[in-house]
């Protein structure tokens, strides 16, 4: 008997007087019947990225008010959320994070919905999922996104240098990730001290909960058999001098990921679907301060209530397009070559999808449904 294929919802990008994006969007949502996925009442999560600060790649916060109001007709009270960066950067505390949200254009006026960071002021309020997977028996979630009654998922759909892409298992994955998961998934080491940068100050020995950091000869020494592996010490340095060892396999670092994405909807997985943009289809994260020009030609939206498939199916979209030369794509320009290894050559993308399969997040076997 032929397995059942999942369902992705697809538009393209053309419109006309009457009929925009936005409108187009709109039917794409009727697809979802919200009123049998989610209660009057219920706290839904929109998750998305806010984009980092010079950024402009992101998806348009036009769009998520379409998502946004779709929901409010149900009585459903949606909300803008991520979680904050292990790095730091523009979206590294609460604070930052909303500010950095509010100039890219996720205010009430425009989305219509709050913003609630997902991992709170710091990055640590958490809760952790059991899992019992290969590489994790729990999993750390922003704690407003694991209390949430459902989510939907807005990927910039994009290439990613240590995943191949970002889509939606990554939105999942990596960033409903408190501080102390995304560490985890990066690196399998604790925290290291540049000793140029520290002063000695202690700020990091008084904030550490775990005593795994002293100052030896004025300088801090984090003592790896004590730390947990919260990488709170790396945002409250006033130096930058507490940095991340990047250091896990990329083959594992999918895993890993993938495992993130399970725990974060494992009591919600009825209650979830994810639209995934394929726009200024960038080499890089949108977590830089800026966006390289795409490496294809803009495709289309797509909506599915599967994240796997949803993910195989952008892929494949993208690497039927003809490559944009003079970009940063080397090789595989052909229509049906590899876009994402015509980036980044040495990382084989396609494990995420057969490990999020394999656990049931989903299918790779999809079919497409144009809406016009």
């Amino acid at each position: 008997m032929p397995t059942l294929k999942s369902k992705v919802y697809y538009t393209n990008l053309r419109t006309k007087p009457g009929r925009s994006l936005l409108d187009k969007l709109g039917s794409m949502m009727e697809k979802i019947d919200i009123k049998s996925k989610f209660k009057e009442g219920e706290l839904v999560g929109i998750k998305i990225h806010f984009g980092e600060k010079g950024n402009l790649a992101y998806i348009r916060p036009n769009f998520v008010r379409i998502v946004v109001d779709y929901l409010k007709k149900f009585n459903v009270k949606p909300f803008l959320t991520d979680c904050n960066t292990l790095y730091r950067g523009t979206r590294s505390d609460s604070v930052s994070h909303i500010v950095t949200a509010l100039e890219n254009g996720f205010n009430y006026v425009v989305v219509n919905a709050p913003v609630i960071i997902g991992d709170g002021l710091r990055g640590n309020n958490v809760k952790r999922i059991e899992v019992n997977l290969k590489h994790f028996k729990t999993v750390s979630i922003g704690e407003e996104i694991a209390n949430s009654d459902g989510l939907v998922v807005m990927s910039h759909f994009k290439c990613h240098e240590l995943t191949g892409f970002g889509g939606a298992l990554k939105n999942l994955g990596m960033g409903c990730a408190s501080r102390e998961g995304k560490l985890a998934q990066h690196s399998n080491i604790a925290p290291s001290v540049k000793k140029k940068s520290c002063v000695g100050c202690g700020v990091c020995v008084k904030w550490c909960r775990h005593g795994a950091i002293t100052i030896v000869g004025n300088k801090a020494e984090i003592l790896a058999k004590s730390c947990v592996g919260c990488a709170e010490c790396i945002l409250v340095c006033p130096k930058g001098a507490i940095v991340i060892n990047w250091n896990e396999q990329v083959p594992i670092l999918q895993e890993k990921m993938i495992e993130y994405a399970y725990g974060a909807i494992k009591s919600k997985k009825d209650k979830v679907f994810f639209i995934n943009f394929l726009t200024q289809i960038s080499p890089a994260c949108d977590c830089y301060g800026h966006n390289d020009m795409p490496i294809t030609n803009d495709i289309g939206i797509l909506l599915s209530e599967d994240p796997v498939a949803i993910d195989q199916a952008s892929c494949d979209l993208v690497n039927n397009q003809v490559g944009i030369e003079n970009t940063a794509l080397k090789t595989g320009f052909k229509s049906g070559e590899d876009k994402f290894r015509g980036v980044y050559p040495e990382i084989d993308w396609k494990p995420q999808l057969e490990y999020a399969e394999k656990i049931g997040l989903g299918k790779r076997n999809y079919e497409i449904i144009e809406v016009s």
